[in-house]
């Protein structure tokens, strides 16, 4: 391709992107694909010689958009959000024209200096500990995902502990994401370290079953060394109560991990920084951009109070690496701080994004969104023949029809099926628990007056 086909071909996809955008709700948000069926549509080999752009765009129409679930569309309530916004696609773009691998700082200096200050901005935007400051003796880095981010935080621990032993453990709540036991795995922790201690009321992990567990341990000769609290679980938002976690890792010499992949992107607003309660305890902390503040995906927000045990378990420096800003000691060089070489330059994105929405631009949206899991929670309370699994904290609202599991399931399948919205499940107390997230980026209150309208009228049919 020609730069002045590529000039041409490019604006014309930007139009393409644009207008998907703008006709996204004629699609059913949930793919209606069968198993294999993209596969058998497509040829067995590729082509031999070159085709037009405009075929490849004509075959996106045809064959990949039906197997597309549409995670921007307004209807989609499932899981937690992937939004993105222009700006952050803008940003994607320039960052793969330019092609940058930033593994080091000599690779491309403005690559590794705009990730730490944007990271820096973050920890004044979030209100977070100044000790995560790239200044002193912390630091950020963006990671692919939150399971990347816990894996290093792991890594680090078991750094400090002194490398790996096979009387370290790893701790957690029942409700932790399933990376943390993930990490636990491939860092070679066997199974029986790692104590997923039963959440309490709430889906909270208690601090006296955690005092429990790490006395226990000790009492047999183990060495506690990791513990990942969670600020907004998977299943149901639930916020471990980070200050008391905190105080008995500081007492046992523990690792303190906070995940807050989803909602650590509420701490735009003071009101919702609560959350962050005790976060000063945390010797690393994580949120993803790519989830909630629009940013698309992958951007993962990783900070450290100390850098050295990060450093200490991830830095080598082969010959062909070596280079004079790296021995000087005066930059930072990110492979250091991850598991894998090679990086993309991805505080493009997130820079693009805290620019043109601008932090009242990022805390409005966020409001607005809880504001509106708010109402579709109150709908659900003053309707007798729904109830609420949980008290929503913020834009995630755990609900469930009182006609029991069966009758749920049939209105879940029921309201995917027809496609106008798409919502997912957890289990909470053992029962069939139905969830609604609200953070698409085009959400509106219509959406979430339709996603209602709909469970309704599915629960009358299937009842």
């Amino acid at each position: 391709m020609e730069l002045e086909e590529f000039r041409r071909r490019g604006k014309e996809l930007i139009d393409w992107i644009a207008d998907y955008w703008q006709r996204i709700e004629e699609f059913p948000v949930l793919a209606r694909a069968a198993p294999g069926e993209l596969r058998a549509a497509l040829p067995a080999a590729p082509p031999e010689e070159p085709e037009p752009f405009a075929a490849v765009m004509a075959d996106v129409e045809r064959l990949i958009l039906p197997g597309i679930t549409h995670w921007q569309s307004p209807g989609f309530f499932a899981y937690f959000p992937a939004n993105v916004s222009p700006p952050s696609v803008l940003g994607e773009l320039l960052a793969a024209g330019l092609g940058v691998q930033g593994m080091l700082w000599a690779t491309s200096p403005a690559c590794t200096e705009l990730e730490t200050h944007v990271l820096d901005w973050l920890v004044g935007l979030l209100g977070l500990p100044e000790r995560f400051l790239s200044t002193g003796a912390g630091g950020g880095v963006i990671q692919d995902t939150a399971s990347s981010a816990t894996l290093c935080a792991l890594l680090a621990a078991r750094a400090r502990a002194g490398g790996p032993a096979p009387d370290l453990v790893v701790y957690g709540s029942d409700q932790a994401h399933s990376s943390l036991a993930k990490a636990a795995r491939i860092a070679g922790f066997a199974a029986e370290r790692l104590r997923l201690l039963p959440a309490g009321a709430g889906g909270r992990l208690e601090p006296a079953a955690l005092a429990a567990a790490l006395a226990a341990d000790r009492a047999a000769g183990l060495r506690p060394c990791f513990l990942g609290a969670t600020v907004g679980t998977t299943s149901s938002h639930a916020v471990d109560p980070v200050r008391e976690l905190g105080h008995l890792a500081r007492e046992h010499g523990v690792w303190l991990h906070v995940d807050a992949a989803h909602a650590g992107t509420a701490a735009l607003c003071e009101e919702f920084r609560w959350l962050h309660d005790g976060l000063e305890l945390a010797d690393s902390y994580c949120f993803n951009p790519h989830k909630w503040m629009f940013t698309n995906f992958d951007c993962d927000c990783f900070w450290v109070a100390d850098r050295e045990p990060l450093l200490a378990a991830l830095s080598i420096l082969p010959e062909y690496l070596r280079n004079p800003a790296t021995e000087s000691g005066a930059v930072i060089d990110y492979r250091d701080w991850q598991v894998p070489l090679g990086r993309r330059f991805r505080a493009l994105k997130l820079w693009f994004v805290l620019r043109c929405f601008g932090a009242r631009g990022l805390r409005a949206a966020v409001r607005r969104h809880v504001a509106l899991a708010r109402e579709f929670a109150g709908w659900v309370r003053e309707d007798p023949a729904w109830e609420l699994a949980a008290e929503p904290p913020l834009n995630l609202v755990c609900f469930r029809h009182r006609g029991g599991d069966e009758r749920n399931q049939r209105i879940l399948e029921a309201v995917n099926t027809a496609g106008r919205v798409f919502l997912t499940h957890t289990r909470l107390d053992d029962r069939f628990t139905l969830r609604l997230s609200v953070g698409q980026t085009h959400t509106e209150r219509r959406h979430v007056e339709l996603a209602w309208r709909e469970l309704r009228a599915a629960a009358a049919v299937v009842g």
